[in-house]
């Protein structure tokens, strides 16, 4: 067991110093899916059938500050998209709170939840799935715009013409439909249509993950270059832990819902403490020229249908105790900006004389 100085039970994940743009506090989402008809019946019989839920995100306490990337990381089915989802609005939380400017979103009057739809919109893993293919990009990129009076409709062809030269277009394409582009420009273009709101927080949800590796790297420049440029906040959402360091200040571990550990970049891919980090971490490629053998994590990710109680990772943890099968770690902070949810952090408590 590691020995750690006293810690808080319920820990910041920012600077204390800063004002947080975008807040969480103990966001849960759950969907549940009812018994059907024939269910109901069979019921009446003693079946014993009961409605699904799955807890896809779980008591997430996050503070995302102005100017700052926050890399979000974890296997495919670990709550990724979906808290994502819950920030950017699309998906109203099941319990917890998300504050926007200091304003909690459920005491926000009209105004100040049109500054919030406005100040956070999201960019989509299939650019082609996500932009409407009966609509020329002039209409893609230039119609919410100007529904939100941000510009006026007989602004929007030269409005639009700005974005997508800011997003390294062609204006000429502004007349095209979304079938007669390549993925890379696609993605631009759902970038162009989401910098037309004039946010404040962008949520990249695996928006690199479709393209082609040589792609990436051109998309990752421009999120870059906007981010400088215009002052933008991000949350990137992604399973690649390269992408991840390349772009965020700070990196966001999560596992079957919850944060397991927050730390900056930097600390992260040199100190890791969670297993389960370390284990993602492990399977990283390098650029080194020695022999490496490859082991992905051993057993596969518990279903969010029925997670295993106590820590969520022991079933596939190398260093899990008896204690981690009944007791759920708490996300206690390291050090400033560095907090871990393993008991293996927890502080020692020396015995008294």
């Amino acid at each position: 067991m590691t020995e750690t100085a006293p810690v808080n039970a319920t820990p910041s994940t920012a600077p204390p110093a800063a004002t947080p743009l975008l807040q969480l506090r103990g966001v849960s989402k759950r969907f549940v899916q009812d018994i059907d008809l024939a269910a109901r019946i069979a019921n009446l019989l003693g079946a014993g059938h009961r409605a699904s839920v799955v807890h896809a995100v779980a008591d997430v306490d996050l503070e995302i500050l102005p100017g700052e990337v926050i890399g979000v990381v974890g296997e495919s089915g670990c709550g990724k998209s979906t808290l994502g989802r819950v920030i950017a609005g699309i998906t109203p939380p099941t319990d917890g709170s998300v504050s926007f400017l200091g304003k909690p979103v459920a005491a926000m009057d009209a105004a100040e939840r049109r500054a919030w739809g406005l100040g956070v919109q999201m960019i989509f893993q299939n650019p082609m799935a996500s932009l409407n293919p009966r609509l020329r990009v002039l209409d893609i990129v230039g119609e919410a715009p100007v529904v939100h009076g941000l510009v006026k409709a007989a602004q929007k062809a030269v409005y639009v013409e700005a974005l997508l030269h800011q997003v390294g277009l062609d204006p000429a394409y502004a007349q095209r439909y979304p079938h007669q582009f390549s993925g890379g420009q696609r993605q631009r273009i759902g970038i162009a249509r989401a910098l037309a709101l004039k946010p404040r927080l962008i949520v990249c949800d695996e928006a690199v993950a479709a393209l082609d590796v040589s792609i990436q790297a051109q998309v990752l420049n421009l999120f870059l270059s906007l981010r400088r440029e215009l002052a933008l906040t991000y949350l990137f959402i992604s399973h690649n832990l390269g992408v991840v360091g390349h772009v965020s200040d700070r990196v966001v571990v999560m596992y079957l819902g919850r944060i397991v550990e927050v730390a900056p970049t930097a600390t992260l891919f040199s100190a890791p403490r969670h297993p389960y980090t370390r284990a993602l971490l492990s399977e990283l490629p390098t650029l080194e020229r020695t022999r490496r053998t490859y082991l992905p994590i051993q057993g596969e990710l518990p279903s969010p249908l029925a997670p295993p109680p106590g820590c969520a990772f022991h079933p596939r943890c190398p260093q899990a105790m008896p204690r981690c099968k009944v007791e759920a770690p708490v996300l206690r902070s390291l050090r400033p900006g560095h907090a871990s949810a393993c008991h293996l952090d927890d502080p020692v408590t020396l015995p008294t004389t």
